[in-house]
């Protein structure tokens, strides 16, 4: 089980049109909640009873507070909606500690681009990768600056100087911009990107039709639909002494549930990796975003809520 801290909002403020900033602190005497590593998130206990998943957006040198910035997502399926609306100054709630997906690695130069909320893991990036004096430049890309967070921070702080603005309002145009930058990109550069799913596969293919390679591509998605097309197929629970049929449309997760079997599970979108299972027997279809390549060939591992079987049976160790 991952370890939780108890935490109380020090702080909550909206900027922009529909974004929640939190700042956090432990809520127990004596013990303090640990510095952050850029790139990490944590997993949010919600008022009403989901557990997701926010990026970390502070100056990683900061201790004792973990900041969070969260859109109140019209598409919502209960968990920004319920932080937006719910979490309140004073609030005592749950987190993880932090876990990183998305690290920073040692390059020539970075480029981070970011579309919408999905500033917020690279905001910790820029803070980290300029402590370190290292070559950056942080791209925000969003329709507006009225509608978008963390402005007035990256104008008039110390990312100001190394921060683009790409606001549609004021006439930018993001595409036009990036087809002729990544004409001219550095040996060993490496790009990091967050945002809508769309906005993101636009910043990563166009990266590799400038012949990036993928390890230089570095991604976190927020959301991610889940494919569960394909046909029906049998799990065998190992440990629990059972086979399941998985049906046509229905997620491992659900199956599993319907017969006693419950796993720990947060994001059931395939981002997060709470319900990562050990394969012992048979060929996953991997569906998630949380694998890498390498990994997903391995097939020793799958995350039940989204992902299935090539193969007519899988032992999983459960």
């Amino acid at each position: 089980m991952t370890e939780l801290y108890d935490v109380i909002v020090k702080n909550r403020q909206i900027q922009g049109e529909n974004v929640v900033v939190l700042e956090l602190e432990s809520a127990q005497k004596g013990i303090c909640l640990p510095r952050v590593e850029a790139g990490a998130h944590v997993d949010l206990h919600l008022p009403n009873g989901l557990i997701r998943q926010y990026s970390l957006c502070q100056n990683p040198q900061q201790e004792g507070i973990f900041r969070l910035g969260i859109l109140n997502d019209p598409d919502s399926r209960g968990g920004s909606r319920s932080a937006y609306d719910e979490i309140q100054t004073g609030m005592q709630l749950k987190v993880s500690q932090p876990k990183n997906l998305f690290p920073l690695h040692k390059a020539r130069h970075s480029i981070l681009v970011g579309g919408g909320i999905g500033i917020t893991p690279l905001i910790a990036m820029a803070y980290a990768l300029h402590q370190e004096n290292a070559s950056f430049e942080l791209h925000y890309c969003a329709k507006s600056e009225h509608s978008s967070a963390f402005v007035d921070e990256l104008k008039h702080g110390p990312l100001a100087s190394y921060t683009t603005f790409h606001f549609k309002d004021q006439g930018a145009n993001h595409r036009e911009f990036f087809e002729q930058f990544m004409q001219h990109l550095l040996d060993d550069t490496h790009i990091y990107t967050c945002g809508p799913n769309g906005f993101m596969d636009w910043v990563i293919n166009l990266a590799k039709a400038h012949k990036l390679p993928d390890q230089r591509i570095h991604k976190e998605y927020f959301q991610v639909e889940a494919d569960l097309s394909g046909d029906a197929f049998d799990v065998v629970a190992k440990r629990s002494g059972k086979t399941i049929r998985v049906h046509a449309e229905e997620t491992i997760l659900s199956a599993l549930a319907r017969e006693g079997i419950c796993i720990e599970m947060s994001c059931e979108q395939g981002v997060c990796g709470t319900c990562m299972c050990d394969v012992l027997e048979g060929e996953p279809d991997h569906r998630d975003v949380y694998f890498t390549d390498e990994e997903k060939a391995d097939n020793e591992q799958i995350l039940v809520c989204c992902s299935r079987a090539k193969s007519a049976r899988l032992v999983l160790d459960i």
